[in-house]
């Protein structure tokens, strides 16, 4: 019997050690990550400051900084498997919305659309883009190391407030000043016929893509407003599983 318990004993202390051992990778993982991000956006900050300090105006802004903004913002998509592979306890949903809808501006957008780079609504989202992540990748960095200065803390629940509807804006206005170059090059179109027998109008998307802001952001902005309660004031917020 005492042989048994011996036994169970040992056995729970190896599970406990293998736990530990998983517990003190993963936040290795991730603080290695926010620290990469938090650097990644910091550099496209000071190139942005960099380049308006000597060109004296935006345009040819985005160029310069288009391929590291590429990098880091596709990068981002680890998120999204944090979270699916439960290392992150956040909705998989809301952060695939989140981070694909940012992917889909950089690379199907702006990027591939030149006439539209240096239109000052471009410039608003990257600037609003650079501080939000700045201020999240830091607020996760420190708290993983658990110093978390207050500054940071109020900073990433409260700059969201303005800043969110701000970058939401320079989106759709990107977008908008996209539609007129879209229709006349036909680009990303399929007209039938064609050997697929599809027709896809990219114009038309992006026109549903527009119209898809007006459900989804209430909901992700009242999401962190309940993240804000939440956090600065100790409210205890039940929701449903997304």
């Amino acid at each position: 019997m005492a042989s048994s318990e011996e036994d169970g004993t040992v056995e729970e202390k190896e599970n406990n050690n293998k736990k530990r051992t998983k517990s003190a990778l993963i936040t290795a993982w991730l603080t290695f990550y926010n620290i990469a991000m938090t650097a990644g956006w910091l550099v496209l900050a000071i190139t942005m400051m960099r380049f308006y300090i000597q060109k004296g105006s935006h345009k040819g802004l985005y160029r310069s900084i288009a391929r590291t903004l590429k990098f880091f913002q596709t990068f981002a998509l680890v998120e999204v498997v944090h979270c699916a592979v439960g290392i992150v306890r956040t909705s998989v949903i809301v952060t695939g919305v989140q981070v694909c809808s940012r992917i889909y501006m950089v690379w199907f957008i702006t990027s591939s659309i030149r006439q539209i780079q240096n239109e000052e609504s471009v410039i608003l989202f990257l600037v609003v883009w650079t501080v939000t992540e700045i201020t999240r990748y830091s607020y996760y960095t420190f708290n993983l190391l658990h110093h978390l200065p207050y500054f940071i803390k109020w900073a990433r629940y409260n700059f969201f407030i303005v800043l969110y509807p701000l970058g939401v804006v320079g989106e759709l206005f990107t977008i908008y000043a996209a539609l007129p170059f879209v229709r006349r090059s036909g680009m990303y179109s399929m007209r039938l016929p064609n050997k697929y027998n599809v027709s896809f109008d990219y114009y038309y998307f992006l026109i549903i893509v527009m119209l898809s802001y007006i459900p989804l952001f209430p909901q992700l902005y009242l999401h962190m407003l309940r993240q804000r309660r939440r956090v600065l004031h100790g409210e205890v917020i039940v929701e449903k599983d997304d």
